[in-house]
Order: C-alpha cells, then structure tokens, then sequence
C-alpha cells in the first residue's frame, strides 16, 4: 500500500508478539513440518523481523487508524481538571487540613481543662465560662477539618484509581482498544502469516554487520556443507638429511665436528 506509516519503535515489541503467535499457526507449523529443504521457524522469524516495515504496510489502514487515535489521547491534559498545571501553592490545602486538626483539637482540649477546672475553683469567676466556650469551638473546628480532610482524601483517591484521567473522553480510550486490537488482527491475517508462507522457501536473510564486513554463512540454511580443512603436508626427516613433502632428498645433510686440535705447548728450555 502506498504512503503506507512507518513502524515506530515503540510498536516494534507488539509486532514481535504477533510475529510469534503467527509462528504457532497451524498453517504455518503444517508448512514447518513438511519434507525438504526450506527456512525453519528461528530463521522465519529473523527475516519477518529485518522486514517488519514491509510486512506492516499490509496492514496500514488499521495502524494510521490506531495511530490517529492514540495520538489524539497523548495530546489530552495531563492535569486532573483538564486545565494549565497548578503553581507551587497548590500543594496549601492539603497542608491545612493536616494541620488544623491537630492545632485546634490540641488548643480546645487545653481550653477545656483549664476553663473547668477554673469553673470548678471559682464558680463566680466569668474565665472559666469564657475558656470552656473557646474550647469547645476549637473543638468544633477540629472535627470539621478532620471531616473535610477525609472526604479529600477519598476524592484523591477515587481520582488516581480512575483508569480514564479526568478531562479525557472515556470513549476515547475505548476507540484505542478497539484500533489496537484491529491492527494486530490485520498485521497477524493479512501480513504475517501470508508472509511466512510465501517465504518458506526463500533464502535465509543475513543480518548486516557493522563496518561493513560481511556477514558469515548461515550454517542451518539449505545446500550448506561444513568447510574442509586437510593439515600441511610436512614429513620427518630422514636419514640422510631433509626430506621435502614428495620424500625425495635434495641434498644430503653433511655434518662434521668442529676440528680442535690440541695446542703446541713445550716446557721452558733448560739453561
């Protein structure tokens, strides 16, 4: 197909899957197992792999398809209300409710005990009244943060728990699904099983080698036979001298001791 999308990288790892579930076709295993020379299954699969580019364009439709959506849902809002990312003060309210509750629990139950035990000591005395109301306001105000924290809490929750982020289409992310499992069934009907088929008795593929040095023979493709090697034809020497690799002497080894002769050494003359 022309202007056909090319396979990216990160979709590389779903056409292997496929590539291996075709391998396991019954179609594909029949055509395996039948008498004579042609690809195994390892080295179907390292062919399909170098032309994954072509066997994808059979397929293209459902992958621009797939593409087109997964593309519209990557550019969505990432931010929980779909809106610009919140400032560095975001982070306040939940700092507020923390705190509250344990600032205004703590501070009402000192209110209290002081303001009862002042009631108790002197009835008459207006402070006590004073410090026992404020410290039942405190108290008030504790719960009420402890209350709106946990029901913050609980909103957190259910929203990182969510599987459709807050701002996206939900059928969105339905459509992908569906276009993803669309293409694989494509790549795996239409593409791969066809391919492995028509190339079963095809030449095996040579994996490129870096620097340009070529490639070494694949020693499971059809017709290869293992290499020769026979040793260098030497022979010992022989008795007269060396020998060359047809046995004849060229020449006779002639060897003699050095020859030493015993210096002329003669006593002192007699005077």
């Amino acid at each position: 197909m022309r202007n056909a999308p090319h396979l990216l990288a990160e979709d590389r790892p779903d056409f292997a899957r496929v590539l291996d579930e075709a391998l396991r076709d019954g179609s594909v295993q029949a055509a395996l197992r039948t008498p004579g020379p042609h690809l195994n299954a390892e080295q179907l699969h390292t062919k399909a792999m170098l032309a994954a580019a072509g066997i994808n364009a059979e397929a293209a439709a459902e992958y621009q398809h797939y593409l087109t959506l997964r593309d519209a849902l990557g550019g969505a809002a990432t931010t929980p209300s779909g809106g610009p990312d919140p400032g560095p003060g975001a982070g306040l309210l939940p700092v507020l409710t923390t705190l509250t509750p344990v600032l205004a629990g703590a501070g009402g139950g000192i209110l209290l005990l002081i303001g009862y035990t002042v009631r108790t000591a002197e009835p008459a005395v207006t402070l006590g009244r004073t410090l026992v109301t404020a410290g039942w306001v405190a108290v008030v105000i504790a719960l009420a943060a402890l209350l709106i924290g946990g029901v913050g809490l609980l909103l957190t929750a259910h929203r990182d728990g969510s599987p459709t982020p807050a701002g996206q289409d939900p059928h969105l992310h339905a459509d992908l699904a569906e276009a993803r499992r669309a293409w694989l069934t494509a790549l795996r009907e239409r593409a791969l099983i066809p391919y492995l088929l028509a190339n079963l008795d095809s030449e095996p593929a040579l994996s490129p080698q870096p620097g340009g040095r070529p490639s070494p023979p694949d020693l499971l493709s059809p017709g290869y036979s293992s290499a020769r090697y026979s040793s260098p034809g030497f022979s010992s020497p022989g008795v007269e001298g060396v020998t060359d690799p047809q046995g004849r002497i060229p020449r006779p080894a002639e060897f003699t001791g050095p020859g030493y002769t015993s210096p002329d050494f003669t006593g002192p003359d007699e005077v």
